[in-house]
């Protein structure tokens, strides 16, 4: 018996893994966090699998469940929305699986963050503007370490990708404009590939306004920074004056 930890991905079905779909298909006890994994994707399990909704299940009660499927000799798929090692909460689970002495393995998923990006039909780093993503979110009842608040990641500059941030739209917005400026790009991308998928692009300035009305606090996708835009420098990568390992370049 062992729990696969699997990543549901961020809605579309079709963004699962071939490995995560066949599981699903052959799964006889699902654990799924019911408030976050599409419905869709739920579809796949077979009728008769066992499925537990864990949005309402402490620690203990889902470690109960572990023990009870331990009991059966049965595996147990651990259904995680987008990609299980963000904030996934994971490791508490396989700590108490330890205990138990029940082995453990994990299927990566696509991320919201990677599906809001193709939503924007963008690149998120950029030559000469930003070549680093930053994957986080801001403090509320899970504080932040005080080196990773938001104002300081933000001197970075980097792309930003916030992670259950829509509910503090209007803070994250003072907070970033002081060191990106108020005309840099922003978008809100909410339930990223699920049916009702909405975009909603602006800059600092204004996406505060724009949000006012949708009543959007949460399962969004906040994606921060220049490399948003496509006015910017053209890579080299595909330069023909630029050599590199695989191709020699043109001299003009």
């Amino acid at each position: 018996m062992k729990v696969i930890f699997v990543g549901a991905g961020p809605g579309d079905p079709e963004l699962l893994t071939v490995k995560a779909a066949r599981l699903l298909k052959n799964c006889r006890c699902c654990i799924y966090a019911g408030s976050l994994v599409s419905p869709r994707v739920l579809a796949l399990l077979p009728a008769k699998a066992g499925k537990h909704d864990s949005a309402a299940l402490a620690l203990p009660e889902i470690v109960e469940l572990y023990r009870r499927a331990q009991k059966r000799n049965l595996n147990v798929i651990r259904l995680h929305s987008g990609d299980p090692s963000i904030y996934g909460a994971i490791r508490e689970q396989m700590n108490e699986l330890d205990k138990l002495g029940i082995g453990y393995e994990v299927v990566p998923g696509v991320s919201s963050f990677q599906a809001a990006a193709a939503a924007l039909k963008t690149e998120l780093t950029a030559p000469e503007i930003s070549q680093t993503i930053i994957l986080t979110r801001t403090s509320g009842r899970t504080p932040l370490p005080r080196e990773q608040e938001l104002d300081r990641l933000a001197q970075t500059r980097a792309t930003l990708c916030l992670f259950l941030s829509a509910a503090n739209l209007k803070a994250v917005v003072r907070t970033l404009a002081k060191h990106y400026g108020r005309d840099c790009p922003i978008a809100v991308v909410y339930r990223a590939s699920w049916p009702d998928q909405r975009v909603i692009r602006g800059t600092l300035a204004d996406i505060a306004s724009k949000m006012a009305k949708l009543n959007i606090r949460k399962t969004a996708m906040l994606i921060v920074g220049r490399a948003l835009n496509r006015d910017i420098p053209v890579s080299r990568l595909y330069d023909a004056a630029f050599s590199h390992g695989c191709r020699k370049g043109s001299r003009k």
